[in-house]
């Protein structure tokens, strides 16, 4: 065995029996469904489920877009105002995006079908 062969084997073990004609076992750990399946699961992911208030501030683009659902939530009861005050304080210091990454519209039907 020559140097580049023990070192293609010791960089890609599993591709060197593969080429040297010995048996490679792969471990499946999902079977994907199939269309109809997966479209039940989709509809299923999400059902029943109602977003919150970082929910709908991962939507928002602005400070002021964000602040608005912080205001509309806090007058609907939806927060406290003592949860409304720490939500405009992390929106102040750390910014819209500090909720979580943005989420697109019809992002429940496309995440749901994932």
């Amino acid at each position: 065995m020559d140097f580049k062969s023990k070192k293609f084997k010791d960089m890609f073990p599993n591709l060197a029996k593969e080429i040297e004609g010995e048996s490679v076992a792969i471990k499946i750990n999902s079977i994907q469904p199939n269309d109809k399946v997966k479209e039940n699961i989709a509809a299923k992911t999400f059902r029943g489920y109602n977003p919150d208030v970082i929910d709908f501030l991962k939507r928002c683009d602005t400070l002021e877009e964000a602040n608005e659902i912080i205001d509309y939530m806090e007058k609907q009861k939806k927060i406290s105002t003592k949860d409304a005050i720490k939500l405009r304080r992390q929106l102040n210091e750390k910014g819209v995006r500090s909720f979580g990454a943005k989420k697109e519209n019809n992002y429940y039907n496309v995440k749901g079908k994932n």
